[in-house]
Formats: C-alpha cells, sequence, structure tokens
C-alpha cells in the first residue's frame, strides 16, 4: 500500500504535529489563550461585547438597506464600542483574537501556496499575493 501525505506517519503529518507542538508551547500564543479564556469566563465582558457587536451588525444592515443613520444612533454606538475598548478584559480579548486570526491567516496563506507554487513560497511570492488581495484579486472582494 502507498504511503500518502496524510499517513499518520508521513514526513508532513510528522512536521504538522512539530509546528503544531511549536505554536502549542509558545509563551505569547499561552498569553493569547489565556486573554480568551479570561473574556469567556468574564459574562459582564462578554455582554457588552454582544451588545455592541448585535449593535454594530443592526446598524450596518440598516445603512446597506439604505435607510440613513440618524446621529444619536451612531453617537450611541460609538459611545458603547468606546466602553468596550475600554474594558481591560474585552480589549485584551479582542486583540488576542485579531493576532490570533492573522496568525492562523498566514500559516494556511504559505500551506497554500506552497501546494499551488509546489515549493515554499518566498517572502516576494508572499508580498506579491497579498497585493492582489485573498485570491489574488479575481473575486472582487477588495
Amino acid at each position: 500500500m502507498p504511503m500518502t501525505l496524510l499517513a499518520e506517519t508521513s514526513s508532513v503529518m510528522t512536521k504538522t504535529r512539530e509546528l503544531c507542538a511549536a505554536i502549542a508551547a509558545d509563551e505569547h500564543f499561552a498569553k493569547l489563550q489565556k486573554d480568551v479564556e479570561r473574556f469567556l469566563s468574564d459574562d459582564g465582558a462578554r455582554l457588552m461585547y454582544q451588545t455592541v457587536h448585535q449593535r454594530g451588525e443592526e446598524l450596518h444592515h440598516k445603512q446597506h438597506s439604505g435607510v440613513k443613520l440618524a446621529p444619536s444612533e451612531i453617537r450611541e454606538f460609538e459611545s458603547a464600542r468606546d466602553a468596550l475598548m475600554s474594558n481591560e478584559v474585552a480589549s485584551a480579548f479582542l486583540d488576542a483574537q485579531d493576532e490570533l486570526e492573522s496568525l492562523q491567516k498566514t500559516i494556511g496563506k504559505y500551506v497554500n501556496m506552497t501546494l499551488e507554487l509546489g515549493r515554499v513560497p518566498t517572502e516576494q511570492d508572499i508580498a506579491e499575493s497579498e497585493k492582489g488581495g485573498c485570491c489574488g484579486g479575481g473575486c472582487g472582494c477588495h
């Protein structure tokens, strides 16, 4: 039976586990995880986040359907958002979330480009792909 890239003992899976172990052992990653866990256990911060997020979605949909937002609605939302950002637990969570998402996207980009190019992407390859957005610019999402 031929060895596949996904076989438990393949070098690709071994290196994948090594990458995962390196991420899990990283001190900064552990801090980001703690920030997320602290937020998840703080009911007040979670409620504040959910309220601001839902209100932001409502205003976005309203605006997207052509309804002009009242200045008071904008002020109320900005005030709630400012309060959220001044909450240390929520602010640390949002920063951690952004950083973890960036890490995931960057690792994914390297893996995807390796599969597309058949080689490890260079810094120049990465820079060129970022000029065109997530998909080379053809989708119209940027």
